[in-house]
C-alpha cells in the first residue's frame, strides 16, 4: 500500500513538472531595445533676397526691375528650394543713371526680364572659386549660354565680368554665404543676345601730358660769347676801333714821307 502511494505521488509530480519545463524551454527571448534615431538636420535658414538687397547698395533700380519682371520669384526658389545656391551680380544705383536713356526703355517686358536674369549664375560661387572658373569661361547665367554667358577673369584677386557690351568688376561682396552669394558691380550687364555683337571698339585711353622739363633757351651772355675761346671774353668794339686809327696814320705817315723824298 505504501509503495503504491509512493509511485502515484512520484508521477504525479513527473507530469506536473514537465509542462513548466518545457514551457521555459520554448519561451521566447525578449525584444531587444530599439535604438532611437538621430534628428534631423535643422534646414538651413530662408534666405530673403528683397530684405539683403533693400538694406544694402542702394540697388533700388535693380530691386525694382527684379520685382517688375517677377525674377524675384525665380531667384528666391534657386536660393531656398535648391542644392546649387545662387550667385547675383548687382549694380548700384548710378550703374542704371549711366546708361544711355534708350538702352533700356526700348526693350520689350521678355528682353527685359532677360537682362536681370542675366544678372545671376545658377549656382553658388564665393570669390575664391572665380579663379577656376576663369579658366572655363564663358559661363552660361540663368538667362542662357552663347550670348547671354558672360567671361570671367581674376586679377590678383580682383574679378573682372565681360559681356561684351560691358566690362567691369567686383566692387564688393554684399552677401557670401552658402547657399546665397550677391556682389555689387560698377555697370549694368548687357548681353550681345539682345544688344548684337557689332561692339563699338573701346576707346584708346589720352595720352598723358608730356612734363618733361624744357630746355634752356640761350642767354644773352651764352650768345655772344658764342665762337670765342674758353676763358677768353670776346675782344672789346673801342679795342677793334683804336686798333683801325693806329693803322691809317701810319700808313698816312709813309705816304708823307715819299712824297717829300719824291
Amino acid at each position: 500500500m505504501k509503495f503504491s502511494m509512493i509511485i502515484v505521488l512520484s508521477s504525479t509530480l513527473l507530469f506536473s513538472c514537465t509542462p513548466l519545463a518545457y514551457a521555459q524551454k520554448v519561451a521566447s527571448p525578449p525584444a531587444p531595445t530599439p535604438t532611437p534615431s538621430p534628428a534631423p538636420a535643422p534646414s538651413p535658414p530662408y534666405v530673403n533676397l528683397t530684405d539683403l538687397l533693400s538694406v544694402a547698395g542702394p540697388f533700388h533700380n535693380f530691386l525694382n526691375y527684379l520685382e517688375s519682371t517677377k525674377v524675384i520669384d525665380t531667384f528666391q526658389n534657386q536660393a531656398n528650394n535648391t542644392d546649387e545656391g545662387i550667385t547675383i551680380f548687382v549694380p548700384k544705383d548710378d550703374a542704371f543713371k549711366n546708361l544711355k536713356k534708350a538702352s533700356l526703355s526700348n526693350l520689350t517686358q521678355d528682353q527685359l526680364k532677360q537682362l536681370i536674369l542675366f544678372h545671376a549664375l545658377p549656382h553658388y560661387y564665393s570669390l575664391s572659386d572665380f579663379k577656376n572658373l576663369s579658366q572655363g569661361s564663358p559661363v552660361s547665367t540663368f538667362a542662357g549660354a552663347g550670348g547671354y554667358a558672360l567671361n570671367f577673369t581674376d586679377k590678383s584677386g580682383t574679378v573682372h565680368l565681360d559681356s561684351g557690351w560691358s566690362k567691369t568688376k567686383v566692387s564688393s561682396s554684399v552677401h557670401s554665404t552658402d547657399p546665397v552669394a550677391i556682389y555689387q558691380v560698377d555697370k549694368v550687364l548687357l548681353p550681345e543676345a539682345i544688344f548684337g555683337t557689332d561692339i563699338p571698339p573701346t576707346p584708346a585711353p589720352a595720352p598723358a601730358p608730356d612734363t618733361s622739363p624744357t630746355a634752356d633757351s640761350p642767354t644773352s651772355d651764352d650768345s655772344a660769347g658764342a665762337g670765342s675761346a674758353p676763358g677768353k671774353s670776346p675782344p672789346n668794339s673801342s679795342y677793334r676801333i683804336n686798333g683801325v686809327g693806329i693803322w691809317s696814320q701810319l700808313v698816312l705817315a709813309i705816304a708823307g714821307v715819299l712824297v717829300l723824298f719824291l
